[in-house]
């Protein structure tokens, strides 16, 4: 569980389909002059260079954010999250993709929060050297999943919390559904976004029954595949699960995802779902 290090995965094309479902919610919760909490329990090392040792051995990035970042035919939502990306860049050599804090980060007001979690000594090392100067921003040397339920519901009653574990270990599909069940048993009304790999398609389908049992409401299930879905090994789609979504989501993806299928596809071999897993009411 440890060894995980999200540098070797940087600006691929889950983290393209992860971090634009997150500027969608952050931006929504903007809307409103309310502060909002953030808590992302596997916030990881929060920047990544792509020069690095880690992000060359495969270069996973070259068929993600490269393809797309200095394209000018984006959609509006789309062109929102390629510009954050930008100013983490000089130019046009893409050097440098921001992870999930760094882009909650450069989009929070003042009086907003983020509470930060990794359980990886050498990632919350460079987490917490990134954001120690910030007031406003918390990190956390512990479990996430586990450690983060203490803070809700968040005294701004308004939040996002963000679950991006690696999956490294089977358990993991479980720890999830478990940990959202009681997270959502305290803050019903908060926005929940689980990120998932597809490996084994049986092994989401699971993921999607086992939301559809929980008792929580308001599901809503955006993916995003580079190649159809496959027996071997590597990773063929991503998914974002989001619980109460801002109202304006599904219209926003039903337009971008094709456009990154489009984008982003092995051979012409892109694909994307958009499903509604549990209506408003669980009930």
């Amino acid at each position: 569980m440890l060894s995980y290090r999200h540098a070797f995965h940087a600006g691929n094309f889950a983290d393209v389909l992860k971090h634009l479902v997150l500027v969608h919610i952050l931006e929504h919760l903007k809307k409103k002059d309310k502060p909002f909490c953030y808590i992302d329990t596997h916030a990881g090392a929060g920047m990544y260079a792509l020069n690095s040792e880690f992000a060359l051995k495969n270069r996973e990035f070259e068929s993600g954010i490269a393809r797309v970042w200095q394209r000018d035919d984006t959609l509006p939502g789309i062109q929102r999250y390629l510009e954050l990306v930008r100013q983490c860049n000089q130019g046009t050599e893409l050097a440098h993709y921001p992870g999930s804090p760094c882009i909650a980060a450069t989009l929070m007001r003042k009086d907003d929060r983020l509470c930060l979690y990794d359980l990886h000594s050498t990632e919350f090392k460079f987490l917490h050297r990134l954001f120690e100067k910030d007031r406003r921003i918390k990190t956390f040397h512990a479990d996430g999943l586990v450690d983060s339920l203490g803070l809700l519901p968040p005294k701004e009653r308004r939040g996002l919390v963000l679950i991006d574990p690696s999956y490294e270990l089977s358990d993991d599909y479980r720890l999830v559904i478990e940990s959202l069940k009681k997270m959502h048993k305290r803050f019903a009304t908060g926005i929940y976004a689980l990120w998932y790999p597809v490996v084994e398609r049986q092994r989401i389908r699971r993921l999607e029954r086992q939301l559809q049992d929980s008792g929580i409401g308001n599901v809503a299930l955006f993916e995003l595949g580079i190649a159809p879905d496959s027996k071997g090994r590597g990773m063929t789609a991503s998914g974002m699960v989001v619980i109460n979504p801002p109202w304006t989501l599904v219209a926003e993806m039903q337009r971008e995802l094709p456009w990154l299928a489009d984008a982003l596809g092995a051979e012409k071999q892109g694909n994307y779902r958009i499903v509604n897993l549990v209506h408003e009411s669980a009930g």
